[in-house]
């Protein structure tokens, strides 16, 4: 009689909590990267973002004699270090200042306002005094960078009706919205209760507008996020799939898909979106500047890197990046650290060269080019680094290959007995052509090294 032997479920179950623990590892290692983007964005963005307060904001008042000096000195003690006002003797000075980016407001005096020293003591007093408390809440307001647009041109409007008046000539507020939207508004809000003291409202002129379609400036910004996310996005592409590739192809590949991403980003900034009107070609280059440099940085990172290569491009060129580039807040508008980073950062380089290059007529242009050709000189050097780094690898895999080959032949000459001689005159065999035997096991060992490595990079790299 034969008996049946009942399935061992309590292995089967064993087996199946053994493999899902396995599974929960691997995907809770995962994990890690993802959440050190939350943790890392999260510092990022609310610590350059949240709370914009101007430091030592630089704005003029201009006009000549006592009256002027008064109202600067009395707004720079009450402003208590949010501004940095100096005087300028005269409007043209002061046009030439904003478009040199100098000074980011200049407050005109009426001859109203400017008449007899007396009255000008009284003006500095109470102007300053209003100013001061409009700088402090000014980091309240400076996020509405969106109504900036239309609050200047509708202050503009109703400043112009409003000095129609023959004996009020009406105080005069100079600003370039292309140099900072959000700036401009700030200054506006300070001197807005200046000229209130005077008893006339306020004239606000835009001697730097943005383009028509572009009308807060901020335009510019996203055409760098989106950039940054083409050129980023495609270091993971050819750091994974393209890891079979020799190192050089993949640089070039890098420098091919820069051009490609420049053309996307300037079609957008102009036939699509009309953000810039003029100077696309520059546009182009500083474009392809900026994109190559973030490639070959990638690229080559990614040899040192492996599976966090992602996070570090990202920590690079978003979390450091956007928050230092001035596309929303200038750095007088910032904290020290990230207005620090906007004085050498690659997306600083790109929005002020931008800005630069289609309102400023070129002014400061070539600082912010040089920039971005620094950042792609850092990026060839690293594709160098890693080119150095990847050939002692490949050195170090071939002589452990041949250590093991020469181990394995070793061990086959001593366990395979030696035939005896043949009274034929034949040849005799001996260790030796075991030895030669040998080569097909470090062939196949080299292999197989290789084709784990090629797999290991693709998966750490996708």
């Amino acid at each position: 009689m034969s008996t049946v032997r009942r399935p061992d479920h309590r292995n089967e179950h064993r087996a199946a909590r053994g493999g899902h623990a396995t599974g929960l590892r691997h995907v809770l290692t995962h994990l890690i990267t993802p959440l050190l983007m939350c943790i890392g964005m999260g510092l990022a963005y609310l610590g350059a973002f949240a709370h914009p307060a101007p430091h030592h904001l630089p704005v003029a008042v201009v006009g000549q004699g006592r009256s002027a000096q008064l109202l600067a000195q009395s707004i720079n003690d009450k402003a208590g270090g949010d501004l940095d006002v100096r005087t300028v003797g005269d409007r043209s000075a002061a046009v030439e200042r904003l478009k040199h980016q100098d000074i980011f407001g200049a407050y005109v005096i009426s001859a109203h306002g400017a008449h007899g020293a007396k009255g000008a003591k009284s003006e500095a007093g109470t102007g300053g005094t209003a100013d001061a408390t409009v700088a402090k809440r000014a980091s309240h307001g400076a996020d509405r960078a969106g109504e900036a647009g239309a609050l200047s041109a509708s202050a503009g409007t109703s400043g112009a009706g409003g000095a129609a008046g023959p004996g009020k000539p009406a105080p005069e507020l100079l600003v370039a919205t292309a140099a900072s939207d959000t700036s401009a508004t700030v200054v506006q809000k300070v001197f807005t209760p200046v000229a209130a003291q005077q008893g006339a409202p306020l004239k606000v002129t835009d001697v730097a507008p943005t383009a028509e379609d572009d009308p807060t400036g901020q335009g510019i910004f996203f055409l760098l996020v989106a950039i940054s996310i083409g050129s980023y996005a495609s270091v993971a592409v050819i750091g994974g799939a393209g890891a079979v590739l020799p190192l050089r192809l993949r640089a070039a590949l890098a420098l091919g898909t820069s051009f490609v991403v420049g053309l996307i980003g300037t079609a957008f900034a102009g036939p699509v979106f009309h953000l810039v009107d003029h100077g696309l070609g520059g546009l182009w280059g500083m474009a392809w500047l900026y994109s190559a440099g973030i490639l070959l940085i990638g690229t080559g990172l990614h040899t040192f890197l492996r599976r966090w290569t992602t996070l570090g491009v990202m920590t690079l060129f978003v979390m450091l990046n956007f928050t230092s580039s001035g596309g929303i807040f200038r750095p007088e508008m910032q904290n020290g650290f990230f207005a620090a980073l906007h004085s050498f950062w690659n997306g600083a380089g790109f929005v002020e060269g931008t800005r630069s290059h289609v309102y400023f007529d070129g002014y400061g242009l070539s600082g912010h080019v040089w920039t971005l050709v620094w950042w792609l000189v850092v990026g060839l050097v690293t594709v160098g680094a890693a080119a150095l780094a990847e050939k002692r690898r490949r050195t170090a895999e071939a002589e452990a290959a041949a250590h093991a080959a020469a181990v394995a032949a070793a061990a086959v000459a001593a366990t395979v007995p030696e035939p005896a001689p043949e009274r034929s005159g034949r040849p005799v065999r001996t260790a030796g052509g075991a030895a030669g035997a040998g080569q097909g096991p470090a062939e196949a060992a080299a292999e197989l090294a290789g084709e784990r490595e090629q797999e290991m990079e693709e998966a750490v790299g996708v």
